[in-house]
């Protein structure tokens, strides 16, 4: 907040320094006489518009770099991402026990590939892609794309959701209460006041 405060005081001074340099020009463009202001006025409002000015330049170097830093940070975070994003494809598709080209079609399917288009880039007909899916989908333990996508999204998070085995278990049955006078009466022996 405290950094949004100075850059809108340093955007109001550079518009009122934009304004003092850019009046006289308008003013005597436009044939509008105004009275002139004495020379040391003049001269302080000068070295003020260009003070302006020159903060105005150093924030949005500040700015930049700032910006450039960022920038930078983000695209590390990425690669990074990235790099473990392929670490976890590996991993998976090793404990999944996948072939080779199981891993291409996974990889492809993951990807948001259709199944023409992974036929097309592998040379090999859809109907070869489908069953390799359909055994990806087995080893994996799902049932179809999303799923197989959920589960490296899952491991991604670092388990913040609950777990697929967790996710997939059937809720716990209900447990009835009676209404209170009616657990009362099934208390008493029949026949009591």
């Amino acid at each position: 907040m405290k950094g949004l405060v100075a850059v809108l005081v340093i955007l109001a001074v550079q518009a009122a320094c934009a304004v003092f340099f850019v009046s006289d020009i308008v003013l005597s463009v436009l044939g509008i006489y105004a009275a002139p202001i004495s020379w040391q006025s003049r001269e302080l409002l000068e070295i003020g518009a260009a003070i302006g000015l020159m903060l105005g330049l150093g924030l949005g170097a500040v700015t930049l770099a700032r910006s450039i830093r960022g920038r930078r940070v983000a695209e590390e975070k990425l690669r990074r991402a990235s790099g473990a994003f392929m670490e976890l494809l590996e991993e998976r598709f090793t404990g999944w026990a996948l072939t080779p080209a199981e891993r291409d079609v996974a990889l492809f399917a993951v990807k948001g590939m259709s199944t023409a288009e992974i036929a097309a880039l592998r040379q090999t007909s859809e109907g070869t892609v489908k069953a390799q899916t359909a055994a990806i989908y087995r080893k994996a333990g799902v049932t179809g794309r999303p799923q197989l996508l959920s589960l490296f999204i899952e491991d991604l998070i670092d388990g913040e959701l609950p777990s697929r085995s967790e996710a997939l278990a059937p809720p716990a049955a209900p447990v009835a209460l009676a209404p209170p006078a009616q657990a009362q009466q099934a208390a008493e022996p029949p026949g009591a006041p």
